[in-house]
């Protein structure tokens, strides 16, 4: 078929147009497209890099920071506007530092605390929560994703996450996330480091308890000063670290348990609530021949001198820590006062410390109980059913060395939400528990136990002392057939001016005397070394 002449050029015509028409199109869209990321482009946000949340501090009496006490560095950059050859070397994981610069986002890393900071660089110096050689780790207990577990850390959770903070950098982007460098940054800094919960504990003090308190194994160590009843140091063992809880855990030595807070047998230390039982029954004067063994309806009972220690007075006794006396003593006193005397002087009480950290309450044997001929011998020096933590005969010599008012133990003193001063602070709690006539007798027999002893250790050329010592049967045995005994001293110093109560606790140590002593001693000694 032919076409005509007309027909061929209309057809030529409406393809030209069909052309310029598609070109059109393509234009306007093309036009519309650059102009949507024109106006991306101007669309500003906010890009934040948040490098750590820090909770609040725990502080010592000084408000010097228990925790969060070292540093570490972390810095957020901008690699688009960073030196890289310049700044890897203050990086401390130089591969992963290439390997995030390299990808063109702002990303944080940990670094050295002399890097220099830029327009492109933000340094920040954060607290450390736990130390390498942490003190007062069981005090201040752990976290588990940022909660609190166990100790003041957990007691106090809500405190403490409120006191911190986080630490972050924030810039501004383009619709296509560049960071804008010319709008400057926005720095928030945590002062996690200033704002927390205050404790009574002495750093310098629990240090040295720490120091010389490790060489007990398993064991516990309380420093309390008299007159208020705070607690200056507080030790358990073995110590154990938060950031190795695995290791603890499989530990048969049982690190993660907290001493301080358990009840064990107590043993002589024990003969100072008789002795002021009879005092206050007007039988300070009573005097018993020992003859090695006594007899309490019709069951033996030894005691340690076995050739006996012969006529003894009550402070003699005590020097001596003559069983058969104190066992003698208790059946000339009223049993149901001897009783109420013990828990008035706080055993078979709990000891509240904060809501994560109670001392246990012990057992003490009830009043029928102790219509028992046999277990009223046992109670007088310490034995039987009787159990008592160190807290609780920390507070009984507090008592005697205090003129018979006896604190309540206070390890919490308030918080501080500037690191400069606490608030909340409750004042000394003291109650009456025996005459100031009896405390006077119990403290000179206590002084005497040490100096007219020439074979304590728990004397010194450089601090003078009061002390009662206990080697307390536990009824358990060792693999050489021997009964394991736990090892006691408790006290306070200095002996004419008394400041501080001293309890030192050696599970399975044996002999007060020869295992806990020598602690008790040391710790006193370096302790009155310090200027206060």
């Amino acid at each position: 078929m032919v076409r005509k002449r007309g027909e061929h050029g209309i057809v030529i015509l409406t393809a030209m147009f069909f052309v310029f028409f598609t070109v059109l199109i393509l234009h306007y869209f093309s036009i519309a497209f650059e102009q949507k990321y024109v106006s991306a482009a101007d669309e500003r946000s906010v890009l934040k890099i948040c490098v750590s949340e820090t909770n609040g501090t725990i502080f010592d009496r000084n408000l010097r920071p228990l925790n969060n006490s070292q540093k570490i560095y972390q810095a957020v950059i901008v690699p688009k506007s960073a030196d890289k050859d310049k700044y890897i070397d203050y990086a401390l994981d130089k591969e992963k530092f290439s390997a995030d610069f390299d990808n063109g986002e702002p990303f944080a890393f940990g670094c050295a605390e002399d890097t220099p900071e830029s327009d492109a660089v933000t340094v920040f110096s954060l607290p450390q929560r736990y130390s390498e050689n942490q003190l007062a780790q069981h005090i201040i207990g752990y976290t588990s994703d940022g909660k609190g577990v166990s100790g003041i850390e957990e007691a106090y959770s809500s405190i403490l996450h409120s006191a911190g903070s986080e630490n972050s950098v924030s810039y501004s982007i383009d619709g296509f996330g560049r960071v804008l460098m010319g709008d400057g940054k926005s720095i928030v800094s945590s002062k996690a480091d200033e704002a927390g919960v205050v404790t009574s504990i002495d750093s310098d003090v629990q240090r040295i308890c720490e120091k010389y308190g490790k060489s007990c194994g398993r064991g516990a160590v309380v420093i309390a000063e008299i007159e208020t009843g705070d607690i200056l140091g507080m030790a358990s063992f073995p110590d154990y670290l938060a950031d190795d809880l695995e290791s603890a855990i499989k530990d048969e030595r049982s690190p993660l348990l907290n001493r301080c807070l358990c009840s064990y047998s107590v043993g002589s230390i024990f003969k100072l609530v008789t002795a002021c039982e009879a005092i206050e029954e007007g039988k300070s004067y009573y005097d018993y021949e020992c003859t090695g063994c006594i007899n309490v309806d019709g069951q033996r009972f030894n005691c340690h001198q076995l050739a006996g220690h012969g006529l003894q007075s009550m402070s003699k006794a005590m020097t001596n820590s003559c069983n058969t006396y104190f066992i003698s003593l208790s059946r000339e006193l009223d049993a149901k006062r001897f009783r109420e005397k013990a828990y008035e002087l706080g055993f078979g009480k709990e000891t509240y410390l904060c809501e994560s950290m109670i001392g246990s309450a012990g057992v003490l044997p009830t009043a029928r109980q102790l219509d028992i001929p046999a277990e009223m011998a046992n109670f007088s020096f310490g034995q039987g059913k009787l159990t008592a933590t160190p807290l609780q005969i920390t507070q009984l010599v507090c008592a005697i060395a205090g003129g018979g008012q006896m604190p309540v133990l206070r390890l919490i003193k308030g918080i501080t939400i500037d690191g400069k001063t606490i608030a909340n602070e409750k004042t000394p709690q003291l109650s009456r528990v025996f005459e100031k006539h009896t405390a006077e007798q119990l403290r000179q027999m206590m002084i005497s136990a040490i100096r007219d002893n020439k074979e304590s250790n728990a004397r010194s050329d450089i601090v003078s002392v009061g002390a009662k010592t206990s080697t307390a049967q536990t009824g358990r045995f060792g693999d050489d057939g021997e009964e394991l005994c736990h090892a006691w001293i408790s006290g306070f110093f200095p002996a004419d001016s008394p400041k501080y109560a001293l309890t030192v606790l050696v599970e399975d140590g044996g002999y007060g005397n020869k295992s806990a002593a020598p602690i008790f001693i040391r710790i006193a000694e370096e302790v009155t070394k310090l200027k206060r």
